[in-house]
């Protein structure tokens, strides 16, 4: 491989010209984002699920996952026991914390633990005087992202209420789901360019800056995959996958462990699954490329013919998207209509935002093709966003075996429709090409 750690040095590239902010101004903007949040998106959402009252609790290093998109950017954990409470009112919401701090810029302390020492008394004393008909909190069977309230302290919280309180307690689940899964304008334009980046990435990674055929090994490009993120500033959510299909390999060489440490050669089909992290957003990207022979200056028509199918299976999913059809009956529809094509497809597509396996509408995963429990029955919201995550497999003649055509996007799905946050991939990266790959 071409000295690696030189290379992120010296290379030039589009990326930081995008100006990612220094930690400083994240903060900032972290911040603005979470109150646009607590704000306007908050209490439309109270209302929608109809909870009064929706209580957090959680502990330094065991946070509830909900508590984790609220943290003030200075917070890397929450603090001793942390208990926010929001509280629907005639003008919005109330946000406060039970807490010996205030929570970040945002969330206002209300304990003076001087006055009551009792942490809980002070919880319940709120609550009583709140007075709320349904008190909301974070318990769930099907969303790990919505169950972050432990069982210690859901039980010191029931003790501490009045028992007529007790009895409006009820689980906050799809207030939760929803919380993670809207996304507001200002976060998708910051998607828009956390995704650039992405792609950008990618197609660093898969030129001869990066990969020498013959020599370097897909996991090379792996762990160059890392250092760039990390030259940036920026952070991987996952370890990202490089691997290769070829003649004489099962459509399945990519996920026996063998192809993480293959030499990359002239011929090869390489595909990468790769996501970042940024404005506490998440990407979730598979795209392919094709490693050009000597004699060649494109790549061959039945690469480009197989990646059009991935295409159209894309197609056959996000054509289905509906508001309020669940993700179970979009997926039906989409295989049957892909199957109907001619298409053999595979699609495991799912929430992306705060999180990046996120919560919300999921449609299959790789292993249930038939529909999910609770989340695939969870239904299609506006201002949403998706990894559009699924593979065609293709019989390619010439190397006498399947190919699986393994894609994932970024997509939103809002008011007008659906679309890719920044465009999809429909031409095959070209690695020894001699000018830089254009989307």
């Amino acid at each position: 491989m071409k000295n690696f750690f030189l290379l992120l040095l010296i290379i030039p590239t589009l990326i930081i010209s995008q100006d990612i902010l220094p930690l400083r101004e994240r903060a900032a903007l972290i911040e603005k984002i979470q109150k646009e949040r607590i704000q306007k998106l908050l209490p439309a959402l109270m209302e929608e699920q109809d909870i009064d009252l929706w209580v957090m609790i959680t502990r330094e290093y065991n946070e509830d996952p909900v508590v984790k998109t609220l943290l003030p950017p200075t917070w890397l954990n929450a603090r001793r026991r942390t208990i926010l409470v929001f509280s629907k009112t005639d003008n919005g919401v109330d946000p406060v914390a039970i807490t010996r701090y205030n929570f970040g810029k945002n969330i206002r302390s209300i304990w003076n633990k001087e006055k009551e020492p009792d942490q809980w008394k002070a919880l319940s004393d709120y609550i009583v005087a709140q007075n709320p008909d349904k008190i909301g909190i974070n318990i769930s069977e099907h969303y790990g992202i919505a169950d972050g309230l432990a069982k210690t302290d859901y039980d010191l919280m029931i003790q501490a209420l009045p028992k007529k309180f007790q009895k409006r307690v009820t689980s906050a689940e799809t207030l939760a789901v929803r919380w993670i899964e809207t996304r507001t304008p200002k976060e998708i334009t910051i998607f828009s360019q956390l995704t650039e980046i992405t792609h950008n990435i990618i197609e660093e990674a898969f030129s001869t800056n990066v990969i020498t055929p013959g020599n370097t090994t897909t996991e090379d490009v792996v762990w160059w995959m890392r250092e760039k993120v990390s030259a940036l500033g920026l952070k991987t959510w996952f370890q990202p996958t490089v691997d290769v299909q070829r003649t004489g390999n099962s459509d399945l060489y990519a996920f026996d462990g063998k192809a993480k440490f293959d030499v990359i050669m002239p011929g090869d089909l390489v595909h990468c699954d790769f996501g970042i992290t940024y404005l506490t957003l998440n990407t979730d990207c598979q795209e392919l490329a094709y490693v050009l022979k000597p004699e060649e200056i494109d790549a061959p028509d039945f690469l480009k013919e197989a990646l059009k199918k991935g295409n159209e299976v894309q197609d056959a999913l996000t054509d289905n998207f509906k508001k309020g059809r669940t993700g179970n009956s979009t997926l039906k529809m989409a295989i049957e209509s892909s199957k109907n094509a001619g298409l053999r497809p595979q699609i495991y597509t799912h929430p992306l935002g705060l999180y990046g396996h996120s919560a919300g509408t999921t449609f299959g995963m790789w292993d249930a093709q038939d529909g999910i429990p609770g989340s695939g029955e969870h239904p299609l919201y506006e201002n949403t966003t998706y990894a559009i995550e699924l593979n065609a497999k293709v019989f390619i003649e010439q190397w006498r075996k399947d190919v699986r055509i393994m894609l994932e996007e970024p997509g939103y799905f809002g008011p007008e429709g659906f679309r890719y946050i920044n465009g999809r991939q429909t031409n095959l990266i070209l690695i020894g090409e001699k000018s830089n790959h254009i989307r």
